[in-house]
């Protein structure tokens, strides 16, 4: 899964993402984006812009919105099959712009996780890929959320976790957020384990366990067996 993550200069990743418009105000440095928070995302409109939607999708079709708690990530091979997902593959994508992000390795006993941040080789930023949808109170406010998509782990993530997130570079992300319903084929071809050689992970603080931690910190590398399994 995906369930932490950075941006810490949105400007970057527009510099590498330049037919996307930048919001009203450039945002802070996040350092340990976590569920349910709002993030920066790109959304398949005629003009994509940087929007700020819930993290944890809400189907439109929902009763309550806690829905979307246990809907951060998608499971890019079940997408077409999932209620929750298969409209919003078809008509609504995005891109989550992000300089990294963390997965927890458990060690070989289960007892321990140590938090690691992983990013590009060359600390360039990068999108994940994402579906968003928009869901509506009974007195019609609206809340628009999204997932991040999740796919098999190349040879480096494996050895971290089962799974990681749905990288897509600015080629791919100009096909991923055109504004018109999919090719089907065309874009699940797009959620592919990104090349291991560009990237690497490093061991970082406990720190990044608790949500209530944003800071420069949480990414800075410490020596491995120095970091503990601190939660909450």
């Amino acid at each position: 899964m995906c369930g932490r993550f950075t941006l810490i200069r949105l400007s970057d990743f527009l510099n590498l993402f330049p037919w996307i418009l930048p919001p009203d105000q450039e945002p802070s440095p996040r350092y340990n984006i976590a569920p349910t928070q709002a993030i920066a995302v790109a959304a398949n409109r005629d003009q994509p812009k940087i929007e700020y939607f819930r993290w944890g999708l809400i189907p439109s079709w929902a009763k309550d919105p806690s829905i979307g708690v246990r809907m951060i990530n998608a499971r890019a091979e079940t997408l077409a099959e999932k209620p929750a997902f298969r409209t919003a593959l078809v008509r609504r994508r995005c891109l989550i712009p992000a300089h990294g992000f963390y997965e927890w390795r458990k060690s070989a006993d289960g007892r321990t996780r140590t938090p690691m941040y992983v990013q590009m080789s060359d600390q360039r930023p990068f999108a994940f890929a994402g579906l968003w949808d928009v869901w509506r109170d009974t007195a019609g406010s609206e809340v628009p959320s999204c997932t991040i998509i999740t796919v098999e782990p190349n040879s480096l993530m494996r050895t971290i976790h089962g799974r990681m997130p749905a990288i897509l570079g600015p080629d791919e992300g100009r096909v991923w957020l055109a504004p018109r319903e999919a090719d089907l084929r065309q874009v699940l071809g797009l959620l592919a384990p990104y090349p291991a050689d560009r990237m690497k992970a490093t061991v970082v603080s406990p720190l990044v366990n608790s949500p209530r931690n944003d800071l420069p910190q949480c990414i800075e590398a410490v020596q491995d067996g120095s970091s503990g399994d601190l939660f909450g």
